[in-house]
């Protein structure tokens, strides 16, 4: 099928934290809905049969509770009655922004999912009802190519967002396609985290998922694109990403993602949006992991002098590293219970120094969760203390296996190249309780090859 993502550059309320009437929200929410109609039209016409826009889209961020509160739509869950916002634009009111968004769906034929902020007003007698007597929601949406609301979803694991409130149960939430069957919906920081994301696919086998985000990219862990492919990758799953472009913020990082595949944009240098489309295959099965025979236990050499482990802070975290010297070696680096190997070749000697690095604890930095992670990683210079930094670019290629006892099935595989490209493992699967990922020689200069692994009961 067709897919079509949108990363865009929203127009931003100058004083989002000040109380203006809902006339002049609509105003500056319209001036976004306008480039969102063009891009829809655009994606239509290159054959598109779903575009997704990304996270706070149409009304901008930094808001207070108060202060969003004229950009909100009533929103009614397609649960409780058919309808079409384009075609029945009277039913309820405050619910212009939703009427544009299925009248962009229905003009264009395709299907439409979008972000917004939405209200639900609420009784006392609701113990988890707000004191100003109503909830507001990070709300995604979803409609069909005739314009109804077919889907929405509210933001489950909010990061740092004081406008909005956390639904009192987890939605799952999910729309069936004549093109690709059934896609699930999910925002944001919920990749990160086992409700509603993990449980939504596991329990629907669901294999399509449309994902607006509005990301500030981490390197060398938590770039946009490597996670959404790293997502794409562990659960089998094509993944439609629409991230925000602002790179003074650090946001850039949208794409179309197979598990072998992906079509994406990261641009940190210019600015205004960018559409993207592609043709990727249904799902219908699992891609079966390529498993090889993975080296066993390094073997304790006698008499080579390992080198010196040390420690570092990576992504606010407190890493251990030893350093990969020489043209090629085994090297291990434990912490806790998590032990990481790494067999590495280069082809060339460079000026460059690598570290394999372990941590397996509770991160507890922009959201608390436990990680156990084995990293291979650029630093940013050549001593010790700079091996966790963000580093954009690398001229090493390097052969490699990375393998880790780790205690949890949920292990994101990291290939992150120079420039913020990406690159595809030769191998990767589990061994002898063993996670591994192996690459020979990879596209350009290796920046990060990683076991991301989150172990969600230790949270």
């Amino acid at each position: 099928y067709v897919a079509a993502v949108y990363e865009h550059e929203s127009i931003l309320s100058p004083t989002p934290t000040a109380l203006v009437e809902r006339r002049s929200a609509l105003e500056l929410m319209g001036r976004n809905l306008d480039i969102y109609e063009q891009q829809a039209l655009a994606a239509a016409r290159q054959g598109a049969q779903i575009i997704v826009f990304p996270e706070d889209g149409i009304h901008g961020f930094n808001f207070t509770r108060s202060s969003i509160y004229p950009y909100l739509d009533f929103v009614l869950h397609p649960q409780s009655g058919k309808w079409n916002p384009c075609r029945e634009p009277y039913l309820f009111n405050d619910t212009e922004v939703v009427q544009r968004l299925s009248c962009m769906a229905l003009k264009n034929k395709i299907f439409l999912v979008a972000n917004l902020g939405t209200k639900q007003p609420c009784e006392r007698s609701d113990p988890q009802c707000p004191l100003d007597g109503r909830y507001q929601f990070n709300t995604n949406v979803a409609f069909d190519a005739e314009g109804a609301l077919v889907a929405t979803y509210r933001k489950h694991n909010l990061y740092f967002e004081d406008a909005f409130d956390t639904p009192p149960e987890p939605d799952y939430a999910f729309f069936d396609t004549p093109f690709a069957g059934r896609f699930g919906m999910f925002t944001c920081f919920d990749i990160l985290f086992f409700e509603p994301a993990v449980n939504l696919i596991r329990q629907y086998n669901l294999k399509q998922i449309v994902y607006p985000t509005a990301w500030m990219n981490q390197l060398p862990l938590l770039s946009a694109v490597e996670f959404q492919q790293a997502f794409a990758t562990a659960f089998n799953v094509n993944i439609l990403a629409a991230n925000i472009h602002h790179p003074t913020l650090g946001m850039t990082g949208s794409g179309i993602y197979t598990p072998v595949k992906s079509f994406i944009y990261h641009n940190m240098e210019s600015y205004g949006g960018k559409l993207i489309v592609a043709e990727i295959p249904v799902i219908t099965t699992d891609y079966k992991t390529n498993l090889e025979e993975s080296p066993g236990r390094v073997s304790e050499k006698g008499n080579e002098q390992s080198p010196p482990s040390f420690n570092a802070e990576m992504m606010y975290d407190n890493f251990t590293f030893v350093p990969v010297w020489g043209e090629k070696g085994e090297l291990q680096v434990c912490a806790n219970t998590l032990c990481c190997y790494l067999n590495y070749q280069r082809a060339v000697l460079t000026d460059e120094l690598y570290a394999l690095g372990v941590f397996d604890g509770l991160h507890t930095v922009h959201g608390t969760y436990y990680v156990q992670a084995c990293a291979l990683v650029k630093c940013g210079g050549l001593s010790f203390s700079t091996c966790g930094q963000e580093v954009t670019d690398a001229t090493a290629l390097i052969d490699f296996q990375l393998w880790g006892n780790m205690s949890t099935p949920y292990i994101f595989p990291l290939l992150l190249t120079s420039g913020i490209t990406l690159d595809f493992a030769d191998h990767m699967g589990w061994k002898n309780n063993h996670y591994f990922i192996s690459k020979n020689r990879t596209s350009s200069g290796l920046l990060t090859a990683a076991l991301y692994g989150r172990w969600y009961e230790k949270d």
